[in-house]
């Protein structure tokens, strides 16, 4: 049973990492590889999971933001959007790979809910650059065990 808690607990912490509220996740995970209790490949997958699925949770906001953009103060011109769109969707879905970057990833997903990147590029850009992160994080925490 505690174990299940762990894992959730890593899980609803690298979630909550993924979006604009706060969260541990990268300690969360170092505590628990330096344990030496658990699987360190099932850990990184239970983080990168969670990762993953907040940063889908942002595409969402961003694909629901862009139906305020009639309102006066939403602060982009339809021209404006639609230039930056056409230029995003040429070049910038690869900023996701930036999507791992504290304080800076979070946004890149939203705005990649607004510009709609398909879901099935979102997804595997966005795993593949939060999975590195953290098997990046598990193998630093191996030199303290």
């Amino acid at each position: 049973m505690i174990t299940t808690q762990i894992y959730i607990g890593l899980f609803l912490s690298s979630f909550l990492s993924a979006t604009i509220l706060p969260g541990q996740s990268e300690i969360a995970l170092t505590s628990l590889i330096i344990l030496n209790n658990h699987s360190i490949s099932f850990l990184v997958s239970i983080a990168s999971l969670g990762n993953v699925l907040g940063s889908l949770f942002n595409w969402f906001i961003g694909c629901k933001l862009e139906r305020f953009k009639k309102k006066k103060w939403f602060p982009v011109t339809d021209l404006q959007l639609k230039k930056a769109s056409n230029w995003y969707h040429k070049h910038g879905k690869w900023t996701l790979l930036l999507s791992w970057v504290p304080f800076v990833g979070d946004p890149l997903t939203i705005v990649a809910g607004i510009f709609r990147v398909p879901i099935m590029y979102f997804i595997l850009i966005v795993s593949f650059a939060k999975t590195m992160r953290y098997i990046f994080i598990a193998s630093i925490a191996l030199n303290f065990i």
